[in-house]
């Protein structure tokens, strides 16, 4: 069975030693990595052009003085251009995207990753992302993955298949989970695991957010293409947004529990104010209990609900003090025995993540977020499935669940449009680990 310890979280040490070590390794002016050509040129392909994927790719190309972009894919060909357009204004000297590698359709990543690229960055909706990871890493590349890594268990399965995969490879696989890369959030939750509120009792999380915009239907559009365009209101392209977006909220409790995993979750949600077609089948509030395996008991609530009160923080009591985070201030503050508030610097974590991925890899010292990066994503389905269901959902039934939303094809034409989960009625799958089976 997949162990429910991780211990790659970075404590404060072990944070100083790494922030040292990305700066040395950035600082070197001649690069211990080079292409299979001989060109020490780091080649970098897109997947997804989106908002956040254009951003992403910008953050990397202003990540080492010898980066350049050279392939690009999106299933539209209206946003590769767009995104195209914009690096090409902000990029000139590092785009280097000709027709013949800007590649559109469903398997635009197989064509973008056997472009002689080195590095991958993977942003396209969600559901997507397990398929893609796997394909990179099979041949060879480092990647850049965006959160959620998935939308169900069986694509959290197929990630940690890939993570280990990318170490046995010694390959660089980057989490899009930026909080992990915060300075102030590093120094606070080193703190917290270096006993800094003594021994953690409980946690609280929050992502309470306004109502995501829709794009209305066209009249050319298939049923396919308008759930495309729509992904963040379907489940089975985006996760909900309890995994799209507060899964970063759901990461604070899995960094400050040091990676143990929740033996099992109770949670509540409903849909009260979407309404319409382009509102997808997803729900608009979550409110999740994580109870761990010696008692203790962490909870995660968010919403996306128009004209309330707006909040995102983290709240942690321990045995010796508490820790409030407004990661947005920064404002992290520790009262108790030790009290303390971060002062220190808040570089754009979006570029950290981006200038320690190709510093690791020009020093051959691969970074690796697999397990957490997958652990995270797998409590924040985990919390979907309880709610959606209305069950209580141990992990392992979780994580084994054989729940896949993959739809029957991938073409743009007719397809299902899902129905809205009703506690009580919709069906949990559950799983069990495979050496368990039969005992």
């Amino acid at each position: 069975m997949i162990s429910n310890k991780n211990n790659s979280d970075l404590t404060r040490r072990d944070f100083v030693r790494t922030t040292a070590a990305v700066a040395t390794a950035s600082a070197l002016v001649i690069p211990t990595w080079a292409h299979a050509s001989g060109d020490d040129t780091i080649r970098v392909g897109f997947i997804g052009c989106g908002g956040r994927g254009t951003g992403a790719a910008g953050q990397a190309l202003k990540a080492d003085p010898n980066v350049k972009l050279v392939a690009m894919g999106d299933a539209f060909e209206d946003r590769l251009a767009s995104s195209l357009k914009r690096l090409s204004s902000s990029h000139a000297d590092k785009v280097d995207v000709p027709v013949e590698r800007q590649f559109i359709g469903f398997d635009a990543y197989k064509k973008v990753i056997a472009s002689d690229v080195d590095v991958v960055i993977l942003t396209t909706p969600p559901h997507f992302r397990p398929a893609h990871l796997k394909a990179a890493i099979d041949a060879g590349k480092h990647v850049f993955c965006e959160k959620p890594m998935a939308v169900d268990a069986t694509g959290v399965r197929s990630v940690l298949e890939s993570a280990a995969e990318a170490k046995r490879k010694g390959l660089s696989l980057m989490s899009g989970f930026c909080w992990r890369y915060s300075y102030a959030q590093r120094e606070t939750y080193g703190r917290i695991l270096d006993g800094g509120i003594g021994d953690v009792v409980s946690m609280h999380t929050t992502y309470n957010t306004g109502i995501l915009g829709k794009k209305p239907r066209q009249n050319h559009w298939s049923d396919m293409e308008w759930q495309m365009r729509n992904w963040q209101h379907f489940t089975w392209l985006s996760g909900d947004h309890i995994a799209e977006q507060a899964c970063h909220a759901i990461d604070w409790i899995n960094w400050a529990m040091n990676g143990e995993m929740p033996v099992k979750a109770t949670a509540l949600g409903g849909r009260q104010v979407r309404k319409g077609a382009e509102s997808g089948n997803v729900y608009d509030h979550f409110s999740v209990t994580y109870e761990y395996e010696d008692g203790r008991r962490c909870f995660h609530s968010c919403r996306q609900i128009p004209n309330c009160s707006n909040d995102n923080t983290a709240h942690i009591t321990g045995t010796k003090g508490i820790c409030t985070i407004n990661p947005w201030g920064p404002d992290c503050v520790i009262k108790g025995e030790k009290p303390w508030r971060y002062k220190g610097e808040n570089p754009n974590m979006y570029q950290v993540e981006h200038n320690e991925l190709f510093a690791a890899i020009r020093s051959g010292q691969p970074i690796n977020d697999g397990i957490w990066m997958a652990n995270s994503t797998m409590m924040s389905i985990m919390g979907r499935m309880s709610a959606y269901t209305g069950k209580t959902v141990t992990w392992e039934q979780a994580l084994y669940s054989p729940e896949d939303l993959t739809p029957s094809h991938y073409e743009f034409s007719n397809v299902q449009m899902p129905a809205v989960a009703m506690p009580g009625q919709t069906e949990f799958l559950p799983g069990k680990a495979p050496e368990l089976i039969g005992s």
